[in-house]
Parts: C-alpha cells; sequence; structure tokens
C-alpha cells in the first residue's frame, strides 16, 4: 500500500505537497524514510531519470517527473510496481491539471497543501481493495512499466552520485547487453555456416573418394 505521498519541485527541491496514511498504527515511522526522500529532492536535476524505484530497507521509493515535478511515494516492497507508477501517472494528471501554472511562483514549502484531499482520495482508492482500481490489477495487467532503475538509496545519498549518472550507467549496460546479444547471434549465424560448408566438403570428397577408388 502507499503510506507517503511527496511532491516537489525539481529546480531546487521545494516541496509542494504532501500526504501520511496514519491508518496502519502499526506502520514504523515514516519520519526517516521523509528525510530520505527530502534528501533525494537535492539531488535531482533537469537531466535525472522520468521515472526510477529506489530501496530503503523494507520500503521502496518509486518517483516520477513530470513538468519540472517529482512525484514520489513510499510503499511497501509487496506494492505492485506497476500499480505504483499507474498512481504516480494519475497524482501527476490531477496536480497539473490544476497547478501547472503555479508551480514556478511557489516560494514556500507546501504551497499546495490544499491538494492533500485529492491525494488522500487517490491514495485510498488504490489501497481499498474492493476498489476498482484494485480489482483492474487482480483482473488485467497493467501496461509495463519501462526504464526503470533499482537502486539503494543510502548508497544515492552516501555517494552523493548523481541519478543521470546512474541513468547513464543503466544505459549503457543496456546497449552492451544488446551489442553482446548481436554479436552472439552472428556468431551462431556463423557457426550453422561452417558447419554446412563442412557437411559439403565432405560430401564432395565422399563422391570423388567413390568415384575413383571404389567405381
Amino acid at each position: 500500500m502507499v503510506l507517503l505521498t511527496l511532491l516537489a519541485r525539481v529546480t531546487d527541491g521545494l516541496p509542494l505537497s504532501a500526504s501520511i496514511d496514519n491508518s496502519n498504527e502499526k506502520e514504523q515511522n515514516l519520519q526517516v524514510y521523509q528525510n530520505q526522500a527530502k534528501q533525494l529532492f537535492r539531488k535531482l536535476s533537469p537531466n535525472s531519470p522520468s521515472r526510477c524505484t529506489l530501496e530503503s530497507g523494507p520500503m521502496l521509493i518509486h518517483y516520477q517527473i513530470e513538468q519540472g515535478v517529482c512525484f514520489l511515494i513510499i510503499c511497501q516492497s509487496n506494492f505492485s510496481k506497476k500499480l505504483a507508477f499507474n498512481y504516480l501517472a494519475e497524482l501527476a494528471q490531477s496536480f497539473l491539471e490544476r497547478y501547472a501554472a503555479q508551480i514556478g511562483q511557489a516560494s514556500r514549502p507546501y504551497t499546495f497543501i490544499e491538494f492533500e484531499t485529492t491525494i488522500r482520495k487517490l491514495m485510498k482508492s488504490y489501497t481499498d481493495s474492493r476498489s476498482p482500481k484494485q480489482l483492474s490489477k487482480i483482473n488485467n495487467e497493467l501496461a509495463d512499466v519501462q526504464r526503470i532503475m533499482v537502486q539503494n538509496i543510502e548508497d544515492v545519498i552516501q555517494r552523493g552520485e548523481n541519478l543521470s549518472v546512474l541513468d547513464n550507467k543503466a544505459n549503457n549496460l543496456s546497449m552492451m547487453s544488446r551489442q553482446y546479444k548481436k554479436e552472439s547471434h552472428q556468431l551462431n549465424i556463423n557457426a550453422q555456416q561452417w558447419k554446412y560448408i563442412a557437411a559439403g566438403v565432405g560430401l564432395v570428397l565422399l563422391f570423388l573418394f567413390l568415384r575413383y577408388w571404389v567405381f
């Protein structure tokens, strides 16, 4: 389930709105994860990956960047990643439809705190097992989420490594994987060709042997 939702401006990490699910009293204190999210906001830049997943102990942090705003959630690790990004997409659409023109003018934290009401309703719709969204999760396969990096947030914060660098590493690994696959495919083709050539040469030699030594 989604436990915490945070919205922040990418250029300076200014928090714009937030909402916490307090329905589960046994849930761990979310202050630690909230602080990690705020540290992450300060490291984001326009070149950061538009979608990313970070691991933080038993929790997962998912974020999506749209029009200069980072929409971030903290949820339990067993919560569907596809559903999480579906939630973020719907959250972004709702927020930007109302406040897109005012984002750059915000000068104080949580300028759009009244948006919390909308966040709570959306969080509930993705938590209630009887809601249409949860039933859709059970009955239908949601669209695949592509280009999602999974990193440990502690490593990102402690190393101070820019997320755009991590994205470049992921892209390089992807390119190397495709190149390796392409080369392996070509090697398989070459091996098959040599196999046929060897078989052809063998048949020719057998024919010549039978022609001149047997007959």
